[in-house]
């Protein structure tokens, strides 16, 4: 085939393409251009989940009449000048590529007035078409519509995710970019309904409590170091506040939200030990260093960066966050007595840089939470595979004589063929799931009234996501109702659940549902009964007595599936008699 030149229209949506992923891609560029015109307010509109409508108004310094259609060209912008530049950018855009790349693929109109101008400017560009720039009466600022988003392309517009995907994809975006700036007035509005406001007084608890409610906020811990020519402030969580993903792990490098693993990895060593597998914290940081020494021109989003010195970036950030939780976590010290001698846990604080054997001295099996999909290996067990006898998965168990508890995690249990160590946690989990899906069955689950009605604030793409399924929350017994913006009152329980924390409850339903989920509904409902179940269980580390200890086996033997959790975990490990005999050697050489 012959070498031939793309068209205009062809290589502008192939640019488009690059930087115009989804909704959220044309809200962060409009967002980003807005605070790097010195914008004060900025208000974010959308309608049909960014397809049919989104418009970003700011109260920034504004763009010129004379220059409004050259704003709209590709390749043109008012932040770089030479190949230098890139290498100083203090600015958030840079590339002169995103006015441009939205006009391409959608209908965008511009409104923009200077403070010395009497009037303000309008332009159109349908489908990278650009109009006759136009005189209008327009407040200092910029106000940009974009309409009929990949109306052009028909192909990007059946790949975008369903409605509710794409609207917490814009609520994440702005939250984030709100904690970025809490100077900044942000509002976000979802058709006609407000999603986010804040104050602008630059108070970032605050702007946490609107986010998550007063009382996440009250807990998160505040970091503030500097050095090295690196300064890292902002907020992270607690041990005992986590979630089940990363989705809450944001990081702003000078003043951009990067997607870079490695300072992910910094944070996320900086909690070693200290927190169970498959947990994750809560941490809005950001980091401020020379622009020199990062390099932010390296993907079209300019959503990764790279560091001049990697090494040191990584050393910082993980030894920051680590002194900040051990400054508000001490590690508290273990009476000698209690372990017939042993050595105390020292308890001074200490900077940590980077220590990759820590890796290799840490126990996994941390107290106050559990395991989620995570089956120990033989290694971990210390038992040669011969001693290890996986029954049935789904096979019945048979009558148990509870001997007691192991460090108030599992309960140790007597049976006709060996002794059997059940987690307490799995098999609660498993219990209630059963229970509560043979009362579905029956559609027969009572509630329970609670005294005071609890009220749960979330981050608004988690309410989003809470919202579609409120139905099936008051159909399992739960009494849920919207109370205000991000805001949710739970009157009422399902008596099964009786005493558990309402709050755990919803925030369960939305920490792990999987953007795309589309199975049938009653696999939804299975799903999520089987996450409310998972939270409302007695956890690792629960002292439970004889009676309750008792009371657990024989529900778990009531159970058609007790071999396993609803998330497929092992309840039990069964060594047998034959296994017994083979480790003190009654059976000969191993």
């Amino acid at each position: 085939m012959p070498i031939r030149l793309l068209s205009s229209e062809v290589s502008s949506q192939i640019a488009a393409g690059e930087v115009v992923e989804r909704p959220a891609s044309v809200v962060k560029e409009l967002t980003e251009n807005a605070l790097d015109a010195g914008a004060k307010s900025i208000s974010i509109s959308i309608e049909d989940a960014g397809r049919t409508l989104i418009e970003v108004a700011d109260d920034g310094c504004g763009i010129p009449a004379d220059e409004l259609e050259l704003a709209a060209a590709r390749h043109a912008t008012s932040k770089l000048v030479q190949s230098d530049d890139l290498f100083h950018i203090q600015t958030l855009g840079f590339r002169g590529e995103a006015l441009a790349s939205i006009g391409s693929v959608s209908h965008m109109t511009i409104t923009s007035r200077v403070a010395s101008a009497k009037e303000g400017a309008r332009l159109k560009v349908d489908g990278g078409i650009a109009g006759k720039v136009e005189k209008v009466g327009a407040p200092v600022g910029t106000v940009l519509r974009v309409e009929n988003l990949f109306y052009n392309v028909p192909a990007r517009l059946k790949f975008l995710k369903a409605d509710v995907t794409e609207r917490r994809a814009i609520d994440a975006l702005a939250t984030r970019y709100a904690l970025a700036y809490p100077n900044v007035r942000f509002k976000v509005t979802d058709g006609k309904q407000v999603t986010l406001q804040t104050a602008g007084d630059g108070d970032r608890r605050a702007i946490l409590a609107a986010l998550y409610g007063v009382d996440v906020a009250k807990q998160m811990l505040e970091v503030m170091d500097a050095g090295e020519g690196m300064t890292l402030t902002g907020f992270i969580s607690p041990t005992s506040l986590t979630r089940s993903n990363r989705k809450e792990i944001t990081f702003f490098v000078n003043g951009r939200w990067v997607q870079e693993f490695s300072l992910t990895t910094a944070l996320l060593q900086a909690y070693h030990t200290l927190l169970m597998v498959g947990r994750y914290p809560l941490t809005a940081l950001f980091l401020d260093m020379a622009p020199e020494d990062v390099d932010v021109n390296v993907h079209p989003t300019k959503a990764e960066v790279r560091f001049r010195q990697q090494d040191k970036v990584f050393s910082f950030a993980q030894r920051t966050a680590r002194k900040a939780l051990l400054a508000y976590t001490p590690v508290t010290s273990v009476s000698p007595q209690l372990w017939g001698g042993a050595r105390p846990v020292a308890t001074e604080n200490r900077e940590i840089g980077i220590d990759w054997t820590m890796a290799g001295e840490a126990s996994d099996e941390i107290r106050g939470t559990s395991y989620e999909g995570q089956v120990p290996s033989n290694e971990e067990t210390q038992l040669p595979v011969t001693n290890y006898q996986s029954p049935n998965a789904f096979s019945a168990v048979p009558l148990l004589r509870l001997i007691g508890q192991v460090g108030s995690t599992y309960i140790v249990a007597e049976g006709p063929d060996g002794l059997y160590l059940i987690d307490q946690h799995a098999a609660h989990e498993r219990v209630l799931f059963e229970k509560l899906m043979a009362q579905h069955d029956k559609k027969n689950i009572p509630s329970q009234a609670l005294l005071a009605p609890e009220v749960v604030t979330l981050p608004p793409q988690s309410a989003k996501a809470l919202t579609g399924q409120l139905p099936f929350l008051n159909h399992f017994g739960f009494e849920v109702e919207e109370f205000g913006t991000n805001t949710f009152q739970v009157r009422a329980m399902p008596v099964l659940f009786s005493g558990g924390d309402p709050s755990s409850a919803l925030r369960a339903l939305v920490e792990d549902f999987e953007e795309d989920e589309a199975p049938l509904q009653a696999e939804v409902e299975a799903k999520l009964a089987a996450r409310v179940c998972k939270r409302l269980a007695v956890k690792g580390g629960q002292t439970l007595t004889t009676e309750e200890q008792r009371a657990l086996l024989n529900d778990l033997e009531a159970c058609n599936s007790p071999r396993t959790c609803p998330h497929g975990r092992p309840t039990m490990i069964h060594l047998s008699v034959d296994a017994l005999e083979r480790q003190f050697g009654r059976r000969g050489a191993r």
